[in-house]
């Protein structure tokens, strides 16, 4: 079964506009990985305050994870975004995502 994943970060005011010109440009070796590891209409949504929503469709989400962790592309891609976010408390970003509880949902 399809599982929905819903999380939040905050990215840092002053790096709005790089964040976006980051993103707009995801290496190709990145995109390939997580779509081979199970990471399926994956969505970013940036709030002009720096509040980022990330949504993404899966089968397994903890499995999805963990094959990113597993891949060199991910390690280089979480040290580069790392310094865009704000708390993360010496996590990367991939590991500062916390799932929100789904409340409801509409098909």
């Amino acid at each position: 079964m399809t599982r929905r994943v819903c999380f939040l970060l905050k990215v840092r005011a002053d790096r709005l506009d790089a964040y976006r010109e980051r993103h707009a440009t995801v290496w190709p070796e990145m995109r390939d990985a997580l779509s081979a590891a199970g990471w399926h209409n994956y969505s970013l949504f940036l709030r002009e305050d720096g509040l980022l929503v990330g949504y993404l469709e899966t089968e397994d989400f903890a499995a999805a994870r963990a094959a990113m962790e597993a891949t060199d592309v991910n390690a280089r891609w979480q040290a580069e975004m790392a310094p865009f976010f704000t708390a993360l408390d010496g996590a990367r970003p991939d590991e500062a995502m916390k799932p929100l509880a789904e409340v409801f949902h509409l098909d």
